[in-house]
């Protein structure tokens, strides 16, 4: 006997999706302005997925690359009561693990020599949905492989 599978509606899930699609959109306005060149949204591989994968490159006319970043986005509605803390906290022992390893899945998937240098970077977000308003805090090199 076959069990049904029910998948009910969860309209917090979907609140939180849109949150975090906006603080994505937010984080990336924010790395290209700091001059990054965005590679990749929402990277999915069998071990999970990255938020944003961006080269982040030096100089003012002839860019050089630096290193390739992965970045993590946490965003938080600010006027939610029920949230304590900040947003990075979120990222965990095990979420950083997850990382790691996804990211290797993203240099090895696209070929990625293993002499170029990347990081994985957490950007926080504090979103008022009200006023539109929002603070941000990039933190560089966060995990550590």
């Amino acid at each position: 006997m076959e069990k049904e599978l029910i998948h009910k509606y969860n309209p917090m899930q979907r609140e939180n999706q849109i949150l975090g699609a906006e603080g994505e959109k937010i984080a990336e306005n924010f790395l290209r302005e700091k001059g990054y060149r965005i590679l990749s949204r929402n990277w999915k591989c069998k071990l999970g997925e990255l938020d944003i994968v961006a080269l982040k490159q030096k100089g003012k006319i002839f860019k050089k690359p630096e290193a390739i970043v992965f970045v993590e986005v946490k965003t938080i509605d600010s006027a939610d009561v029920e949230f304590e803390g900040q947003p990075e906290e979120n990222v965990n022992y095990f979420k950083q693990r997850h990382l790691i390893k996804s990211a290797q899945c993203y240099l090895k998937a696209n070929k990625i020599s293993p002499k170029i240098p990347w990081q994985i970077d957490v950007i926080a977000i504090e979103f008022n949905q009200v006023s539109g308003s929002h603070k941000i805090r990039h933190h560089e090199k966060a995990v550590w492989q």
